[in-house]
């Protein structure tokens, strides 16, 4: 399938927005608000030095998105990358964009100065975790906990 893998700009915010609707139906942990979704979209589009949106698209229409962010690993003396908000729309699975769009998230992670990258993933998602080891993720020892605000 043509796709091409480039940087998401701020007139992709409500495709973006879509398929973060989509991601969030199948993720236990996530409830769906479009103006909170839009707003964080727009907050990691102002700084692209370190928070990147990569997207998919075929024919003109935005398949598929992967978000990538640096923070700063003590463990590693420097960058790690944070990967999240990896979906690809339904119809479109199974036809290579998924590791098309990851790839390109890790190589920007990897080119800013990330040491590691990780991410999070539904443990319930087990099309997703299969996807993850194919693509060479690994499990760690360590849980995800939070803490929200509200």
């Amino acid at each position: 399938m043509e796709a091409i893998i480039r940087r998401a700009k701020a007139s992709d915010i409500p495709h973006l927005v879509d398929l973060l609707r989509d991601l969030f139906s199948i993720e236990a942990d996530f409830e769906f608000n479009a103006g909170l979704q839009e707003q964080g979209l727009f907050m990691m589009l102002q700084s692209s030095e370190t928070r990147c949106i990569m997207v998919a698209e075929t024919d003109k229409n935005v398949v598929g998105m992967c978000t990538g962010q640096l923070v700063v690993s003590t463990s590693k003396g420097g960058f790690s990358g944070l990967i999240e908000d990896m979906v690809i729309r339904h119809e479109y699975r199974g036809k290579g964009l998924g590791s098309h769009l990851l790839g390109a998230v890790e190589k920007w992670c990897f080119s800013s100065g990330a040491r590691r990258i990780q991410l999070l993933a539904d443990k319930n998602n087990k099309k997703a975790l299969r996807f993850y080891s194919k693509c060479g993720w690994q499990h760690t020892q360590l849980i995800c906990l939070r803490k929200t605000a509200d």
